[in-house]
């Protein structure tokens, strides 16, 4: 299995290591992440480099390319320190083009290139998370018109995003779930902003619907399909949360390697003591087995091969594996990535949200450990 690039992707991969090394990007993000603010300015430069193409069909003035190009770009924004789990938005275009009618199509499609926030999918309630089971969020039909009631929470980006795609039930038979395209900006959708530990340059809402009106052609996807079109979309938002997790840490380590080959104790750099060599040599593997993971699941994904526990495996193993890198990369900086404005302080935060974010740890666990049984019952 050959993980080497071709000179497409190497040449792409070199136009965003050129990009982050053009400016000190890390004041920006240092200040985007202080303030909770989304770092737009970055988005629009790689978006300028074709970031949001990648994965959008040529047909639609794509690449058309596939998810190893994405893994490698993944890999060098992250390694330079980008913030890419704010990019989860920009690869997800097949779900649009697949579910969506052609002017909720021609609306997500404008923002191509703009480095904006567009659209993000709501499920999760205060009764409903992992299990859909009680969720209560509602649609009733009612002289021609569809109304919306509900509260959703722990909505990533909810806050900015002008379009959600939002599930809810029919209040008429509660067995039916099913998605609508809703514009935030109508009557009766109210946002609340939620603080979080990390990941704090996407914003985190509560969000209410009181008699949202929506119109029939609103209707994302095909009606009662809603359950079936989250499972399918879940394996490439896992596998984007485990290619960020791997770039922090790839981050991480490279800050902590250079730190510990210029900083003298004793005499000589601490790189030269073998309790800190002990610490390179675990986090050195703990990259690899990432990155081959990563690199094989994109293989797989290309040749109809991706198992249904691959992706869910591969955010579990990374979340932990990455944190388990920072955390030892910010043993090594020690005082210097302790107090201060480190960077590996940014990247400890985000890592421990995204064990819960885009599905559970336990989630993870029971989806890759039914699958990982399933070829031998």
């Amino acid at each position: 299995m050959d993980f080497s690039l071709t000179d497409e992707q190497q040449l792409m991969v070199d136009g965003f290591t050129e990009l982050m090394n053009s400016r000190n990007w890390e004041t920006y993000f240092h200040e985007c992440d202080e303030k909770h603010e989304y770092p737009e300015e970055w988005v629009k430069a790689i978006c300028d480099l074709g970031f949001d193409r990648i994965l959008l069909p040529e047909e639609y003035d794509g690449f058309g390319a596939d998810w190893t190009t994405l893994c490698a770009a993944y890999e060098a924004l992250g390694r330079a320190g980008g913030p890419t789990y704010i990019l989860y938005q920009l690869p997800g275009w097949d779900t649009v083009l697949r579910e969506g009618t052609e002017k909720q199509k021609e609306t997500i499609l404008s923002f191509v290139g703009s480095g904006k926030q567009m659209l993000n999918y709501a499920m999760t309630e205060p009764s409903a998370g992992s299990s859909w089971d009680d969720m209560r969020t509602t649609y009733t039909r009612k002289n021609g018109k569809v109304y919306l009631n509900g509260h959703k929470t722990f909505q990533t980006s909810a806050m900015k995003v002008p379009y959600m795609v939002v599930m809810a039930r029919n209040s008429e038979d509660m067995s039916v779930y099913t998605e609508w395209f809703v514009d935030m900006s109508k009557e009766g959708v109210t946002r609340e902003p939620l603080q979080k530990l990390g990941l704090r340059m996407d914003s985190c809402a509560e969000v209410y619907f009181d008699n949202v009106e929506l119109e029939e052609e609103d209707l994302f996807g095909t009606e009662g399909n809603a359950f079936m079109r989250g499972v399918k979309d879940f394996d490439l938002e896992r596998y984007l949360v485990a290619l960020t997790n791997y770039g922090q840490a790839y981050c991480a380590f490279e800050d902590a390697a250079k730190y510990a080959n210029q900083r003298i104790q004793g005499g000589q750099a601490i790189a030269r003591h073998q309790l800190i060599q002990q610490k390179f040599a675990d986090m050195k593997v703990a990259l690899t087995n990432m990155r081959n993971m990563l690199y094989e699941i994109a293989w797989k994904q290309e040749n109809g091969l991706l198992g249904r526990g691959d992706c869910s495996m591969a955010k579990y193993y990374c979340s932990h594996a990455s944190f388990e890198v920072v955390d030892s990369a910010l043993q090594v900086l020690a005082g210097v990535g302790i107090t201060g404005e480190h960077r590996v302080q940014r990247f400890y935060r985000d890592l421990r949200v995204d064990r819960v974010s885009g599905g559970t740890d336990e989630m993870m666990i029971l989806t890759a450990g039914r699958a990982a049984l399933r070829d031998y019952r």
